[in-house]
């Protein structure tokens, strides 16, 4: 095959595109994200060629439709002549790092969220890549967090403006970058990001698996991340508001703050994107309960908020009974972290204190850590860490009488799945039928 012909296919666990090597190459292909759901079926193809419990044990991650591996998959199914076109599988990390440098080359921290990566042995997986018909040579070298990766080009500095020369060093994901910029790096502490998705982060400094949480690598270089993720946070939050609400966030959040605690009797299970930990169902759907004709769209605003905090809490807890080490705050990020009104539902829910990092961007401060430590400013990503961590600013205290209501009603939230799930999959069966008629 003539090498303008070669493709790269840049991947993350965001979006998937082709991009050509050489002028006259592959086109553009569109944007798949990371919540699209036509790997599901992958999902099950490819634990049955691997199995479900050894892919949990290389990746640190139950089969889920997150990953990229599963993208690959059904790449490999439906579209089996580019995939076997694609001279490099590149995470966006690599991506832009062969942009800067002229070299695939990524860190742990983000070959980690591909599902393609063993996290103990800090490679390539060779029992995934052999169930996916992937030569390691087709994969970045790989490198840990704060190092130095490679060098901008001069071609590079020209399209940039950066200097010719300047170090690249190698970064992580959103998440494990945004615990870097907030100080979670001891167990008491986890950061909290309240955006698309609410995902929350504790660190362990020994690899640890467990279906409440998901483990990522840490961008310090050093242990681990136990994570959790809810695929519905502001997204859901923007549905409700958009399709409901009128548009008017404000007044929404305003008349949510009057509501009593347990909005009423309305309860929401806020799995409109399946739901990830700790369940790992792809059948899973969201539902509002108790629902009667005195409930307007603040109830069920406030309802959203309490079910996505109950969520936390019931995860959270998981991972304390599981490892014995309790969250002891979270330093919450993210657009959804500047709601005083969801912040102060958390700490209630969660019986933790919320505190709100000053930094608004703490993945880019996570990323900056890296930079420093690879640029020689530090010895290590842990101390620059320490040294540049953003600074904390409101703290949402749990108030003991709300917390002990609270207890009541997340028991009675940690029984709604369990009753549903069989639901869910007759649900699911039937939405597979002929929709024709």
């Amino acid at each position: 095959m003539a090498p303008e012909r070669v493709a790269a296919l840049s991947i993350s666990n965001q979006r998937e595109t082709f991009v050509p090597l050489a002028a006259g190459g592959a086109a553009v292909r569109p944007a798949i994200v990371w919540l699209d759901q036509r790997c599901r079926g992958e999902v099950r193809w490819l634990s049955r060629r691997v199995g479900a419990r050894r892919i949990h044990e290389i990746s640190g991650k139950p089969p889920d439709m997150a990953p990229v591996a599963y993208r690959l998959a059904w790449m490999l199914r439906h579209e089996t002549e580019q995939y076997r076109r694609t001279a490099m599988f590149a995470d966006v990390h690599a991506y832009l790092a062969h942009g800067l440098t002229g070299e695939f080359r990524t860190s742990w921290a983000s070959a980690d969220p591909t599902g393609l990566f063993d996290l103990r042995e800090r490679r390539w997986s060779p029992e995934i890549l052999r169930a996916l018909d992937v030569n390691v040579e087709q994969l970045p070298m790989v490198s840990p967090p704060g190092s130095v990766i490679g060098e901008v080009t001069a071609e590079a500095a020209r399209a940039t403006a950066l200097r010719a020369g300047t170090p690249v060093v190698a970064g992580g994901g959103d998440g494990q970058a945004a615990g870097l910029g907030v100080g979670a790096l001891s167990r008491g502490r986890a950061y909290l990001n309240l955006g698309t998705a609410v995902v929350a982060g504790l660190h362990s400094p020994e690899y640890r698996t467990g279906r409440p949480w998901r483990t990522m690598m840490s961008c310090s270089g050093s242990g681990y991340v136990l994570e959790t993720s809810l695929r519905s946070g502001t997204f859901l939050l923007d549905w409700f508001v958009e399709h409901f609400g009128g548009g008017a966030r404000e007044a929404l959040q305003t008349a949510a703050a009057e509501i009593p605690l347990g909005s009423g009797g309305v309860l929401a299970l806020p799995y409109w994107g399946a739901v990830m930990t700790p369940y790992w169902d792809p059948n899973a759907r969201g539902c509002l309960i108790g629902l009667t004709a005195t409930h307007g769209p603040a109830d069920v605003y406030r309802a959203l908020l309490e079910g996505i905090a109950l969520e936390q809490a019931m995860v959270t807890g998981m991972i304390g009974e599981a490892t014995g080490w309790p969250v002891e705050e979270f330093v919450a990020i993210g657009g959804g972290a500047s709601s005083d009104l969801w912040r102060q539902i958390l700490a209630d829910v969660c019986g933790t204190p919320v505190r709100c990092s000053r930094t608004v961007e703490a993945s880019s401060l996570g990323a900056a850590m890296c930079a420093a430590a690879g640029a020689g400013w530090f010895t290590s990503v842990a101390e620059a860490a320490r040294a540049m961590c953003g600074e904390i600013g409101r703290v949402n205290e749990p108030d003991a009488g709300r917390q002990a209501r609270y207890a009541e009603l997340r028991e009675i939230y940690a029984g709604i799945y369990p009753r549903l799930r069989a639901t869910f999959a007759k649900l699911a069966k039937f939405s597979e039928g002929d929709t024709s008629l």
